[in-house]
């Protein structure tokens, strides 16, 4: 039996890796075509830069950064809000936003009612 092979948009983990962003703008979705078309901005292109020198632990507050063939196999630290997430960056993610992964809100989780919310709570004594 033989292992499926893993194809993004008709191309190997490989060769995505290999790919330049000239040849990456034109698999990706047509919003993330149009920013990287207009170039990045400072903050990406500083991301770039530790990322491509191969620093470790790298933090960001760059949630509008598109992931591009070049980030494949880091780990990123990426900011919400309040904490940040670390996210390693697989061929799957390309053409995302790195916001995408670092949920800035919580699911509302609700629990019991209180003293006067409902009908059936006068019934229960305060003391």
């Amino acid at each position: 039996m033989a292992i499926k092979q893993f194809n993004w948009r008709g191309k190997t983990e490989e060769e995505v890796k290999r790919l330049d962003l000239d040849q990456l703008i034109p698999l990706v979705g047509a919003r993330a075509r149009r920013s990287l078309r207009r170039g990045f901005t400072e903050a990406q292109k500083r991301l770039l830069k530790r990322i491509t020198r191969g620093d470790k632990n790298i933090k960001t507050h760059c949630r509008d950064m598109i992931i591009i063939s070049s980030m494949l196999g880091t780990t990123l630290a990426i900011y919400n809000g309040k904490e940040y997430h670390r996210v390693d960056i697989t061929t799957e993610m390309i053409g995302h936003y790195l916001g995408e992964f670092a949920l800035t809100r919580k699911p509302v989780t609700h629990s019991a009612a209180g003293i006067g919310a409902t009908r059936s709570s006068k019934a229960v004594s305060a003391r």
